[in-house]
């Protein structure tokens, strides 16, 4: 019996983003070679959505050649996972007729979203290419407005009536489980396509074959309304992990259903906002190395000149001290130290904040108490960290005086940062505006020109200036 040496016999385990970019190098690699054969054999056990990684990873001239490689019912598969401006770009390269075998095979949810992103021109003409029936399913959700529930549904769902029998809904499910979204929710309707119930497909299957809909289905709904803000229905889905929840007009008429899949998208696209938003950028929907560098600048500017522009007041404070200054040149030296300690812990305290608002773990009627919270872990936080630069301060001059103005002054600016982190965010809200907005550069201005203010007057105030 023949024996592996112990590197052979040891399984090579690698995780799934290096699987994904070895098929990348190797599908670049067999295109360079022009050995088409060998990258269609290539792409044939790789998941739809890993071959979309790849395509997009490739140099522009190669990602119409890989999607040609597909077959009809997998390219609309990967289309669907593509990045926007990929399937833009694949639209300009394609024939007329291949982009509406793409197009009108898509999931009208998808559709709809790709639609959003083409210039208006190409939309129309799309429209009009389409099937009637894949026309009229676009151009409902088109109708509705961006970032709702009516805009990222799908009106492919299995509707039943209450009066058929188990054995009458499972013949309609097998007739149309290849064109529903999804077959694991069940929503019962009347006459007038008023949504009356729901039922799970384990329901159903685990019933009386005469049983009818109506003895068996939950008459208590969850549902939300076309005009629901889409992150409104993830949270909905998230609290309740549901996979789908249905949609329904202000006639209580069921038009269509929101997927888990659609809400994942949105959580993602909201967090990666918020996130920018707290970094002071703004978002854009192009991925980081298909964007324009002028375009990267563009977008990082516009918050650096309303800080620059606001960092004028701490220069204006400090030129107001400068007598202060003047006669305790020291004091110059903790400047940086006490101001971005500030900043940093009203970030801390925004980011908090701003989570918990977007999360609905907090709400504004908690306003006060948050706040309040917030200002105790700031008086705990400067205490602490103020004690150490008061030692620190002291070994370095030997003056206690001075010593005694800076730890005094980092624990009100820590305070200060606190109370400014968690109570803008609030205020914001309540004026309508997205909390993320008050991101941290801005807290950190903020309490930059506060805490050299507070910080050269308790000076002032301690060495008897």
């Amino acid at each position: 019996m023949a024996f592996l040496d112990d590197e052979q016999s040891i399984p090579q385990v690698i995780s799934r983003q290096e699987l994904r970019e070895l098929v990348r190098s190797q599908l670049e690699a067999l295109l360079e070679q022009n050995n088409l054969q060998g990258a269609k054999a290539l792409l044939v056990p790789v998941q739809p959505a890993d071959i979309a990684e790849a395509i997009e990873g490739l140099p522009d001239a190669m990602q119409a050649i890989a999607f040609r490689l597909l077959s009809k019912a997998e390219a609309i598969e990967v289309y669907e996972y593509l990045d926007s401006s990929v399937q833009q770009t694949l639209i300009e390269e394609f024939k007329r007729q291949d982009v509406l075998d793409i197009v009108d095979k898509m999931s009208p949810d998808d559709r709809a979203r790709l639609f959003d992103e083409l210039p208006a021109k190409v939309v129309a003409r799309l429209l009009t290419q389409l099937s009637p029936e894949e026309r009229g399913k676009t151009a409902l959700l088109l109708g509705y407005q961006p970032e709702t529930a009516g805009r990222i549904m799908t009106p492919e769902y299995i509707s039943l009536k209450e009066n058929w029998t188990i054995e009458r809904s499972l013949d309609e499910i097998r007739n149309l489980a290849n064109v529903s979204e999804t077959i694991y929710y069940l929503y019962i309707i009347d006459s007038a396509r008023r949504l009356t119930g729901i039922l799970s497909l384990r329901g159903l299957v685990t019933a009386q074959p005469d049983q009818t809909i109506g003895e068996i289905m939950v008459r208590e709904v969850v549902h939300v309304q076309t005009d629901t803000p889409q992150e409104e229905v993830a949270r909905l889905i998230q609290r309740y992990d549901f996979l789908a929840v249905p949609v329904v007009d202000t006639e209580e008429r069921l038009v269509g259903i929101v997927t888990v899949d659609d809400v994942i998208d949105v959580l993602e696209e909201e967090a990666t906002k918020d996130i920018y938003q707290l970094g002071g950028v703004q978002s854009g929907d192009d991925s980081y190395f298909q964007t324009n560098l002028l375009t990267v600048a563009r977008r990082r500017v516009v918050w650096l000149l309303v800080l620059l522009i606001t960092n004028t007041a701490t220069t204006a404070v400090i030129r107001s001290q400068e007598d202060v200054l003047e006669r305790v040149v020291t004091l110059a030296a903790f400047i940086p130290l006490l101001i971005g300690t500030g900043g940093n812990v009203g970030a801390q305290s925004s980011t908090v904040v701003i989570r918990g608002l977007n999360t609905d773990e907090i709400d504004i009627h908690e306003a006060f108490q948050v706040v309040r919270r917030e200002a105790i872990a700031g008086a705990f936080l400067g205490l602490m960290l103020g004690i150490v630069v008061l030692g620190w301060a002291y070994l370095l001059y030997g003056n206690l005086a001075i010593a005694t103005a800076v730890g005094a002054s980092l624990v009100a600016i820590a305070i200060l940062a606190t109370v400014a982190g968690s109570a803008l965010p609030f205020l914001f809200q309540a004026i309508g505006f997205d909390p993320a907005l008050m991101s941290a550069p801005f807290i950190t201005t903020f309490v930059d020109v506060l805490g050299v203010l507070i910080y050269l007057n308790l000076a002032r105030v301690i060495l008897r200036l």
